[in-house]
């Protein structure tokens, strides 16, 4: 008989739909009345805060500074960047009135009509663009670091909360240089800062690549990605980081006088990370019980529930208040350990599981048992038992428990994905790969390969609903050969099935 489990379906069973059920769970988000849109619940915006703040602090420490810019795109901004606006067309969401006013059957229509449409924000190289026109003159403006905070819609078909919903919060970096290899410096350090904050922060380990010519960002000369891999197996893209060149530059006439006089046209970047990664934080570390968060983003690092009967309550409640002073005054990661008491009138047992479905990675109970022994009964989220301490020993080592269940959790995934990273060498290994499930009713994982043609691989990929996820930056300098057309290749690339 299979252990029963908090979480329905089991990921063996269904991971889409256990990973839908984790969110429900963990009482992260839900479904809005708006199709494809999303309500994220206080404790899955409090996940998403902690990202900010921590990407926030990394940001500042690399000169950049933030700022806001208009969630209205005029449409003629986005017809100068020809390659750009095809990339975005089909998800953008168009403005075409700006009031409304009583219709013949008592409902309302749309009047004033717009002179022209306005774009509303998918991505915002081309607003930023032409306000980076006019605060460039000249080489002493140079170079601009700014990042904003922000949503985006973009006009998904298919949404699943946190990975593809029509409206998301992210932030996009945006900056300007007087040379190439200034931008270039730029996109490579955003795309580390990206890796830092996944692998030190997210427990996530990801790979630091180059997309190919078919998956850049539209209007890219080069863009850089962190990938990750899901415990489907299937990728995840977490990061991406763009060398504009001068292309945007060119469409949004960003040019400045050079120390030499000259008149010359800047060169660009951009680089962004979105709530995405809350979905990859689920499919990264979670289990058949319910949300597993990294101590680092958690929103509450520690929760006490006090066992008491009516009697026993005032000394309960003594022991635990003095318990949560004595964990707060630790420090964990830089900062106080962030400790929450739970003292709802509800079932000892729903109170546990509540906690464990929303991924708190330490919980306490103390009933007068304990008290009597100066001690607490401890549950560390990634462990199956329960265990008694003494207070003097939790408190003392608290910090440590935290700071060995991230690195538990950043070893598990990177085991995981090198446990199901191959190396292929021809089509009959690669289509056997990809299109052979095992016995848990997963196929893949990720394979290096060398390929020589990205274009002749574009039907054996759609076949099998693989694609390039990066060519690695790391390891990657000597050649070898396409296993497809059996041509020279200088560089392998991650291939994958993919969110």
């Amino acid at each position: 008989m299979a252990p029963k489990t908090a979480i329905s379906p089991t990921r063996a069973a269904d991971y889409p739909e256990w990973y839908q059920q984790v969110i429900r769970a963990a009482d992260l988000a839900e479904n809005s009345p708006v199709r494809g849109c999303m309500v994220i619940k206080p404790w899955g915006y409090q996940l998403w805060e902690n990202v900010q703040r921590a990407l926030d602090d990394m940001f500042k420490a690399t000169g950049h500074q933030n700022a806001y810019f208009p969630l209205f795109i005029p449409m003629s901004y986005l017809e100068k960047e020809a390659e750009h606006v095809e990339g975005f067309a089909k998800e953008c969401a168009v403005v075409t009135h700006h009031r409304l006013e009583p219709d013949p059957e008592g409902g309302l229509r749309p009047a004033g009509k717009l002179e022209e449409p306005l774009i509303v924000r998918p991505t915002s190289e081309t607003i930023i663009g032409a306000t980076y026109a006019k605060w460039v003159q000249s080489y002493r403006d140079l170079p601009i670091l700014v990042n904003q905070w922000a949503n985006v819609v973009r006009w998904e078909m298919r949404t699943r909360m946190f990975l593809r919903t029509a409206e998301f919060l992210w932030q996009e970096g945006h900056t300007v240089h007087a040379t190439a290899e200034e931008a270039i410096a730029e996109t490579e350090q955003m795309v580390d800062v990206y890796r830092d904050f996944a692998q030190d922060w997210m427990a996530m380990p990801v790979i630091v690549g180059s997309k190919t010519p078919k998956e850049r960002f539209p209007g890219a000369v080069e863009t850089l990605s962190i990938e990750a891999m899901m415990q489907d197996r299937k990728a995840l893209q977490a990061g991406t980081s763009h060398f504009l060149g001068q292309n945007f530059a060119k469409a949004q006439e960003i040019k400045f006088q050079s120390e030499t006089g000259d008149i010359e046209y800047a060169w660009t970047t951009s680089w962004g990370v979105s709530t995405r990664l809350i979905g990859a934080l689920i499919m990264t570390h979670s289990d058949d019980d319910g949300l597993v968060l990294p101590p680092r983003l958690a929103p509450s690092h520690v929760v006490i529930q006090p066992i008491y009967k009516d009697d026993s309550r005032a000394e309960v409640m003594e022991y635990v208040n003095s318990l949560r002073d004595e964990i707060a005054a630790q420090t964990y990661n830089g900062a106080p350990i962030r400790v929450i008491i739970d003292d709802r009138d509800i079932r000892g047992g729903e109170k546990k599981w509540y906690h464990v479905k929303r991924g708190v990675p330490i919980r306490l109970e103390v009933g007068p048992k304990d008290i009597a022994k100066n001690s607490v009964f401890c549950g560390i989220r990634n462990q199956p038992k329960s265990f008694g301490i003494s207070r003097e020993e939790l408190v003392q080592t608290i910090s440590t428990k935290l700071e060995t269940l991230q690195n538990e959790l950043f070893a598990a995934a990177l085991k995981l994905r090198e446990d199901n990273t191959v190396s292929i060498k021809s089509e009959a290994e690669f289509r056997d790969f990809f299109a052979t499930k095992d016995e848990d009713g997963i196929h893949g994982g990720f394979a290096n390969c060398y390929f020589a043609d990205e274009d002749a691989l574009d039907p054996l990929l759609k076949e099998l609903k693989v694609t390039i996820r990066c060519v690695p930056r790391e390891g990657n300098d000597k050649p070898g050969t396409c296993f497809f057309t059996g041509r020279p290749a200088e560089k392998m690339a991650v291939f994958a099935k993919a969110y």
